[in-house]
C-alpha cells in the first residue's frame, strides 16, 4: 500500500513538474474569417454583368434624320456664247437688211422655272437705203449712186435684262421663252455727196422669244433661240428677227453626302 502511494506522489510530482515546464500558449484566436467563415456571412456582391454577343441592332427612329425627296437639279449659273443672224430693218428704209453677229447671255436660276438674264448683242452688215428716199441721211447732191438704193454699213448693239422661264422636265432638252428690255444702239455709214456720212441714234429695244437647250453634259450644252427683236431709232420703231445658236457652260453641283455614305464603313 505504501509503494502505491509512494508511485503515485512520484507520478504526480513528475506531472506538475512537467506543467511547470510547458511554454505559455498565446489565447486562441479565433480561426480566419475566410477559413470558417460561411458564404452566407460574406459582403454581398452583385454578380458581374454578362456581355450579350454583339448583335445589330436598328437604331433609334429618333436618332435618323428624315431623309427628304430633292427638289429638281438645276444650274444656279449658265454663260451662253455664240453666233447671231438678225433680218433687221433698223432704218425703216423698206429693205430688209440681213447681219451678222454675236451673242452672249449670263443667266442666274433662282428657281427650276425661273432665271434672270443679263445680255449683250452686236450686229454687222450693210443696208439698202432708197436714192429717192433716203432718210435719215440727208438727200443726195452730188456724187449721188447710179441705182435705186445706196449702201449703208450698219452696225447695231444691244444691252439687256429679263427673265427666262425654262421648263426643266426632260433629261437632254430643256425648251425656255424670255422677256428681256434695255437699250440699243444704231450706226450707219454711207458714202454719198462724195464723202462718207454718218447717222446715229439709240433709244429703247426689246426681246420676246424661244428657243432650247440640248444637255451635252452635266457642263455643257447647246442652246437654240429665235426672238422677236423690238428697236427704236430716228423716233422710230423697227421690228426685227434674230436667230442665235451657241454654246451654254453651266456651273456644276457638287454631290451632297448621304447619312449611309458617311456612316459606312469599309470592310
Amino acid at each position: 500500500m505504501k509503494k502505491c502511494l509512494r508511485l503515485g506522489f512520484v507520478m504526480a510530482g513528475l506531472a506538475v513538474i512537467a506543467w511547470a515546464q510547458a511554454p505559455d500558449q498565446a489565447p486562441s484566436s479565433p480561426p480566419p474569417a475566410a477559413a470558417d467563415q460561411s458564404p452566407a456571412a460574406a459582403p454581398a456582391q452583385s454578380p458581374a454583368p454578362t456581355t450579350p454577343a454583339a448583335t445589330p441592332s436598328a437604331p433609334e427612329s429618333s436618332s435618323v434624320p428624315v431623309k427628304r425627296t430633292p427638289g429638281p437639279a438645276f444650274p444656279r449659273i449658265e454663260w451662253f456664247a455664240g453666233y447671231s443672224f438678225a433680218q433687221a430693218g433698223f432704218f425703216n428704209a423698206g429693205h430688209w437688211a440681213q447681219l451678222n453677229g454675236w451673242n452672249a447671255s449670263f443667266d442666274v436660276n433662282v428657281a427650276h422655272w425661273l432665271g434672270f438674264v443679263f445680255e449683250g448683242s452686236e450686229y454687222f452688215g450693210d443696208t439698202k437705203i432708197p436714192t429717192a428716199v433716203p432718210a435719215p441721211f440727208p438727200p443726195c447732191v452730188t456724187g449721188c449712186p447710179s441705182g435705186p438704193t445706196f449702201n449703208a454699213h450698219t452696225r447695231e448693239y444691244n444691252f439687256l435684262v429679263g427673265a427666262q422661264f425654262p421648263y426643266r422636265k426632260h433629261e437632254r432638252w430643256t425648251p425656255f421663252g424670255e422677256l428681256l428690255v434695255g437699250h440699243g444702239g444704231l450706226r450707219g455709214d454711207a458714202f454719198q455727196n462724195n464723202l462718207t456720212e454718218s447717222e446715229v441714234s439709240s433709244g429703247l429695244a426689246a426681246v420676246a422669244g424661244a428657243g432650247a437647250d440640248y444637255k451635252i453634259n452635266e457642263r455643257f450644252g447647246l442652246r437654240f433661240k429665235a426672238d422677236y427683236l423690238g428697236t427704236r431709232n430716228f423716233k422710230q420703231t423697227q421690228d426685227n428677227l434674230r436667230l442665235s445658236v451657241g454654246v451654254v457652260i453651266r456651273s456644276v453641283h457638287k454631290k451632297k453626302r448621304t447619312l449611309e455614305e458617311d456612316t459606312d464603313i469599309a470592310p
